[in-house]
């Protein structure tokens, strides 16, 4: 499906003289990966809202939103951020590893029971 490779902690994200802080990394890695909602402020940085996002950062975090707006920008996989839509999806989906399982699972169906399921 993709070629995500989780956020480091030991190796931090920087853009420019910005950064994501070590303790928000597992946050991102298990909502990219898992679909696991986090806190609020990585909600809003997720679905794109800047005012909300300033709003719910700490003094560490609204001083580094450019390194979280370039990191899901360039890193994150297409449908996990951007909005509040692809926000509620990827958590529906279960993240990577949810789609991942669904398209194994998919694949495991027999023929038969793909074209039952499509509708005529």
């Amino acid at each position: 499906m993709t070629h995500y490779k989780p956020l480091d902690e030991h190796d931090i994200f920087r853009f420019l003289e910005f950064y994501i802080p070590t303790r928000m990394v597992s946050g991102i890695n298990r909502w990219i990966l898992f679909g696991t909602m986090p806190g609020d402020f990585l909600q809003a940085v997720i679905a794109n809202d800047l005012r909300e996002a300033c709003m719910r950062a700490d003094d560490e975090n609204i001083r580094n939103l450019p390194a979280y707006v370039s990191y899901f920008y360039n890193c994150a996989p297409i449908g996990s951020w951007g909005s509040y839509a692809n926000r509620a999806m990827w958590e529906v989906k279960g993240g990577i590893m949810g789609i991942e399982q669904a398209e194994k699972e998919k694949r495991k169906q027999p023929t038969g029971e793909k074209n039952a399921q499509q509708p005529t």
